[in-house]
């Protein structure tokens, strides 16, 4: 079900399928992103500051964000960003640590420069397996209202 921003009511809350961490998604993130040893070699992690291979706290913002792509809340826009307002990782995330997001609604407002836009600010909530929060961002969505939505969505092409 499309979800327009009259959906997205303040304490509404979604959940998403679940993501599980492997040592190869942990290394080819890390080769590629954040090539710091205790990303990319199990033995020399050992001895650092996390006690073993961790995922790049960056893996697990893009885990995250695919969380929330393929969550219950699904925006006629797809999800578009205009900021995040804080993020914090709160443990690491190991290899087989099966990942999900708690999306919650905190707040809706209609933009008055872009008629039939509006903002959803929500706090994504990753959890690991335990239910023990992993990372949490606060972040403002572009979805447009139902009224809108047809406006915006011809607008978009203009410019596209």
């Amino acid at each position: 079900m499309i979800r327009y921003l009259e959906d997205l009511s303040p304490g509404r809350i979604f959940g998403s399928p679940s993501y599980t961490v492997t040592v190869e998604d942990i290394k080819g993130f890390a080769a590629a992103w954040d090539p710091q040893h205790f990303h990319l070699d199990e033995e020399s992690a050992k001895d650092s500051f996390f006690e073993g291979l961790a995922a790049s706290g960056w893996h697990t913002a893009a885990a995250t964000m695919r969380l929330i792509v393929t969550s219950e809340m699904k925006l006629p826009l797809g999800v578009i960003g205009s900021g995040l307002e804080s993020l914090a990782w709160h443990r690491p995330v190991r290899p087989g640590d099966v990942l999900t997001a708690r999306i919650e609604v905190l707040e809706t407002r209609e933009m008055k420069s872009k008629p039939g836009l509006g903002l959803a600010k929500l706090r994504v909530v990753t959890l690991d397996a335990q239910g023990e929060p992993v990372q949490t961002l606060v972040t403002n969505l572009l979805v447009p209202t139902r009224a809108g939505a047809a406006l915006v969505v011809s607008t978009l092409r203009e410019f596209g």
